[in-house]
């Protein structure tokens, strides 16, 4: 970017650095991203926090290796959720910048599968087959 430019550009430092292409979108619309975002940061939060709940109140319910692997699968996956949540957040603001197509949405198969998976292991713990 030249001198020019940048001294025209009255965005912050960050934001230039982060997004040093296309133009300002419409502040709905971003906003909308922005919500987008948070509820998948509630969702990764919801998936850490019943990580720790797994761990912190169910001693009487499961053996201690499965509660600890419960307890870690539920944390990872809310990690990788938060993540993910920030990446799709930067993607759908740097298309709507160049005013480009939406990317498809990665972390909805993730959550999905994850979904799944815990609810499939959930019903074999309560069968007693596992």
């Amino acid at each position: 970017m030249s001198e020019n430019n940048s001294s025209q550009d009255s965005r912050s430092r960050i934001a230039r650095r982060v997004f040093p292409d296309g133009v300002d979108p419409d502040p709905r619309f971003t906003l909308a991203n922005e919500r987008t975002f948070l509820s998948w940061i509630r969702t990764a939060l919801a998936f850490i926090g019943g990580g720790i709940a797994v761990e912190a109140f169910t001693s009487e319910i499961f053996g201690s290796g499965l509660r600890a692997t419960l307890s870690i699968v539920l944390m990872v996956i809310g990690f990788i959720l938060a993540a993910g949540a920030a990446v799709r957040w930067h993607r759908i603001e740097s298309a709507m910048r160049r005013k480009t197509s939406l990317p498809l949405p990665l972390i909805i198969p993730i959550v999905s599968l994850a979904s799944a998976l815990g609810a499939g292991l959930l019903v074999l713990v309560f069968a007693g087959l596992l």
